[in-house]
């Protein structure tokens, strides 16, 4: 009863529940239309592949691929980027953040410079919530520098740089989510900083999965590592275009001045 119990209740629950639906439509709609049944199946079957461990694992893997912790952190500053809040309350990726950064700090004894600002205008400035627990940490106030404007990765280093050249620092530690690193170093090299890059919650073992793994779990996962893989690919446009323009405008300054 309790392995039966486990196998149907992610049937009953989204997104198993839609699972559910869209592959008995789509068993319903194949003696009607193939094309609308063969479409209802193939999307539950996405979603589920979508929302099980073994595929959120592999997904995962691609972000955090060659990330190591430094045996020996070296630097001057420590950069933490900010993961989200929920009302005056860090989230469970800022959180993670904020135990790797402390426990550098412990270590280091750098200044950290919290970043994250105001995403949109019903919100809060992350970076002064985040402040606040880490004194509450242990950190003290005069060693936290905010920077309380960006309101995504690239912000984050554009602003961080104008930090730490203000303050003077030379060798940055960066520290975010594991699975976000490989965006945040795209966006810090392209501001021409090449910080050390310290993951925070960097999963290293290898995962053993059962029989429960391959059922319809949470799509949480895969949104947030689908997230990264189309960020990446969003920033890479973007600075590609920026520097065909600046190209192009560089051309444009060195042809000579045609007179009639």
């Amino acid at each position: 009863m309790f392995i039966f119990k486990k196998a149907v209740s992610p049937f009953l629950l989204p997104p198993g529940l839609f699972v559910l639906i869209l592959i008995c439509s789509g068993l319903f709609f194949f003696r009607r239309s193939f094309r609308m049944g063969l479409l209802n199946i193939a999307t539950g079957l996405l979603i589920w592949l979508l929302s099980i461990s073994p595929v959120t694992d592999r997904l995962m893997n691609g972000l955090q691929a060659g990330l190591r912790y430094p045996a020996h952190p070296q630097g001057d500053v420590i950069v933490m980027l900010g993961g989200g809040v929920s009302g005056n309350v860090p989230s469970a990726d800022t959180s993670e953040r904020m135990i790797t950064a402390v426990s550098l700090y412990r270590v280091l004894h750098v200044p950290i410079i919290v970043s994250g600002g105001q995403v949109y205008s019903w919100g809060k400035a992350e970076a002064p919530i985040d402040a606040r627990y880490l004194a509450g940490l242990g950190v003290p106030a005069a060693d936290i520098l905010l920077e309380d404007k960006s309101r995504d990765t690239l912000e984050n280093a554009r602003y961080v740089k104008k930090l730490c050249e203000a303050h003077h620092f030379t060798a940055p530690l960066l520290v975010t989510s594991a699975y976000h690193m490989r965006r945040s170093l795209l966006c810090f090299r392209h501001e021409k900083m090449r910080p050390v890059a310290v993951p925070a919650d960097l999963q290293t073992a290898k995962p053993e999965y059962g029989w429960a793994d391959y059922l319809p779990s949470d799509l949480g996962g895969a949104n947030t590592c689908l997230h990264e893989y189309l960020g990446i690919v969003y920033e890479k446009l973007v600075f590609k275009t920026e520097d065909a323009l600046n190209a192009l405008k560089g051309m444009g300054n060195r042809l000579p001045l045609v007179h009639s």
